[in-house]
């Protein structure tokens, strides 16, 4: 689904694609993990576009990887959503309100992800635009409150059934959100969960280029360019429908 990603574009780079107002630094990030810091990318006012504001007045917030539902008493018990299944996220008590109220997009360079013989990896591949460049996942933002009064926000990327160009790979991919799509997407106040799940499709077979990779993006403190170089592939396999069943709300970690 999606474990671990990458953003390495420049600050100007996001500013222009995502028409964010402005954006502090921001270093290449070669391999996120859950619970680190995932820059999301908001309406001005944190849940919608007013009528005539500008696209300017989107910004970008940092949150933890793993959404934590407002409603949760004991974080501890609760289990680490990085993923929600686009298919029932409307529905789902731990999506429903993020759904509703707190869209956003996550930019990204790419994803990683593994292909599997049922528990064993076989290959790890580098997925990313052809050719390149940013990519919008689509996220759902959530803020928990502990007894203290403290806040934490918190976040998940929004998954679909995979394409067939990567359905080798792995049966699932993130939600792309294309550019046309930011303003509808992030507006909340106007359109309902209903009037987006047209935008939960699998992206078009060629949007995507994998690219086999070391497994040393497995290891969270491996953090250099040389996750994305290229390897000699080890030799594809289907995977078993039986033994690579989907999660209900996630995917672990690889």
């Amino acid at each position: 689904m999606c474990g671990r990603f990458s953003l390495i574009s420049s600050a100007a780079a996001l500013e222009a694609f995502f028409e964010l107002a402005e954006l502090e630094r921001h270093e290449p990030r070669y391999n996120i993990a859950p619970t680190q810091p995932l820059l999301m990318v908001m309406s001005g006012d944190g849940s919608t576009l007013q009528p005539g504001q500008n696209m300017a007045d989107r910004r970008a917030v940092f949150v933890r990887w793993g959404l934590l539902p407002s409603w949760v008493k004991d974080p501890d018990d609760f289990p680490l959503l990085i993923n929600a299944r686009s298919e029932t996220a409307i529905s789902k008590a731990s999506f429903r309100a993020p759904m509703r109220n707190r869209r956003t997009l996550i930019p990204a360079s790419g994803f990683y992800e593994w292909q599997r013989e049922g528990r064993e990896k076989l290959q790890a591949f580098w997925v990313r635009p052809r050719g390149g460049g940013l990519v919008a996942f689509a996220g759902l933002m959530d803020t928990w409150a502990a007894k203290d009064g403290a806040e934490i926000d918190t976040g998940a990327i929004l998954t679909t059934s995979a394409n067939t160009a990567i359905s080798d790979i792995h049966h699932r991919m993130p939600v792309v959100i294309k550019p046309q799509d930011f303003e509808r997407w992030l507006d909340c106040r106007t359109q309902e969960p209903r009037h987006v799940k047209d935008l939960f499709e699998p992206v078009e077979p060629d949007f995507f280029e994998a690219i086999p990779v070391s497994d040393s993006v497995n290891k969270v403190a491996n953090i250099g360019p040389e996750l994305q170089q290229r390897v000699e592939p080890a030799p594809l396999k289907q995977p078993d429908a039986e033994q690579d069943k989907p999660d209900d709300d996630q995917m672990s970690l690889f």
